[in-house]
């Protein structure tokens, strides 16, 4: 049998991969030689697909040719657009389809979701997060606190990996939340660390916090289109994600929400209000008084921002042509086949950081090497041979994608990377 390390095997495994041609429907950059580069960074920017261009030119052209008229003008009028997105994205995600809204961005959706969500008073306060959280999900909670009057060093749990360690034990999780519980307000972690590349177990957290009655939230920027979720089934309250990444939306796309059923109409519940969020039987007739609509849809401000939702729109479809299952088949197995590789590499200095359970990663594999310099050496190695990856200090993330990356790209990466490491 060939051995993994031989191209001739990854080349193998490309002729039998299902999901081969998606790769001709993304634009990959192109390296000076004209050749398409390796690009393992949909972590931080999904590739465009070949289709974005029709997509967002037809809405420019409807523009162009009917002005106004196109709100309401088939086919996909812009006044409905928004509906568009419900089923696809309820897909991505686990939900109901009036469970999702695409909104936005982030940041401020979960400023939006915390508003109607983290309720604290003198008791019950706090809010549990990852320590090392996405900086901007450390800033959201920390000033959320602070506006209802916390000192955010007290009113912020940060779980820490324990001493040694470099990701967070479930058990430590449970723990912390079963000790806390009576303080804690709201639990608002990633679904997915951004630094580790850990997949954390939503299921298991919603259930812990929910008997000792706290509301969970999850910021799903590095899941969504990443890793299977069941949002409904584990009665998660409220998520939010970006989906510029794994959903290839574009720089700056506009992101998504999620709102648990069992809160689709609360009238009561504390909102920051917009005229589309209001009921769609009665938008046009400027009521005085806002009365909410139903599910996630509830939560929206303003009317759908058409552009960068034509954008998605494309890679939505191809999610919806692929399959999630198919998806997340061909994504273990990129993320197997390139731990495997790795480990290969006599003497290698660099660590893996991200967990080998298969419940535990996504497509993301996290590598260290302690000492931030050679990190950076290595990643503009890897760069000039036409790798793009992504390094964070003393940590380089890879994310082989299963919609547009390849076996052979695995392969080359390990090859290139056992060349770095033998120069050292």
């Amino acid at each position: 049998m060939e051995s993994p390390t031989e191209r001739s095997y990854a080349q193998a495994l490309d002729r039998d991969d299902p999901l081969r041609s998606y790769r001709n429907e993304f634009l990959f950059p192109r390296q000076r030689t004209g050749q398409p580069v390796v690009y393992f960074t949909g972590n931080s920017l999904g590739l465009q697909p070949v289709e974005t261009r029709r997509y967002v030119l037809r809405e420019l052209d409807k523009w162009g040719s009917m002005g106004v008229e196109g709100h309401f003008e088939s086919p996909a009028p812009w006044y409905s657009y928004h509906e568009l997105f419900a089923a696809p994205m309820a897909n991505i995600v686990g939900a109901q389809p009036h469970e999702v809204a695409v909104m936005n961005s982030l940041t401020t959706n979960l400023h939006l979701l915390m508003v109607s969500f983290y309720r604290p008073d003198s008791k019950r306060y706090k809010i549990v997060i990852e320590k090392g959280a996405f900086p901007s999900d450390r800033y959201a909670v920390a000033s959320q606190a602070h506006f209802h009057g916390f000192d955010p060093k007290d009113a912020v749990i940060e779980l820490a990996p324990r001493d040694g360690e470099a990701t967070l034990r479930n058990e430590d999780i449970v723990a912390t939340l079963e000790a806390e519980g009576d303080s804690i307000a709201l639990v608002m972690m990633a679904g997915v660390n951004y630094y580790t590349g850990q997949v954390f177990p939503m299921k298991e957290i919603t259930e812990v916090a929910h008997k000792l009655g706290i509301t969970v939230g999850f910021d799903l920027a590095h899941a969504a289109g990443n890793i299977p979720m069941q949002l409904h089934d584990w009665d998660v309250d409220f998520a939010a994600w970006c989906t510029y990444k794994y959903l290839n939306s574009g720089p700056g796309g506009v992101a998504g929400i999620f709102v648990h059923d069992r809160h689709k109409f609360a009238p009561d519940r504390p909102r920051f209000s917009g005229w589309w969020g209001n009921d769609p039987s009665t938008r046009f007739s400027m009521p005085d008084a806002f009365v909410p609509q139903e599910g996630a849809g509830g939560w929206q401000l303003s009317n759908a921002p058409i552009l960068p939702m034509a954008s998605l729109r494309a890679s939505l479809d191809l999610f919806e042509q692929a399959g999630f299952d198919a998806l997340q088949s061909k994504s273990q197995k990129l993320h197997s086949y390139l731990r495997t590789l790795v480990a290969k590499i006599p003497n290698i200095p660099f660590e893996p950081l991200t967990p080998s359970e298969e419940e535990r990663h996504g497509c993301q594999l996290s590598i260290r090497q302690p000492d931030p310099n050679q990190a950076n050496d290595m990643a503009n190695f890897l760069r000039e041979r036409g790798i793009i990856s992504d390094v964070r200090n003393d940590v380089i993330r890879i994310a082989p994608v299963p919609l547009y990356n390849s076996f052979e790209d695995v392969w080359y990466f390990y090859d290139t990377l056992r060349e770095f490491c033998e120069r050292q």
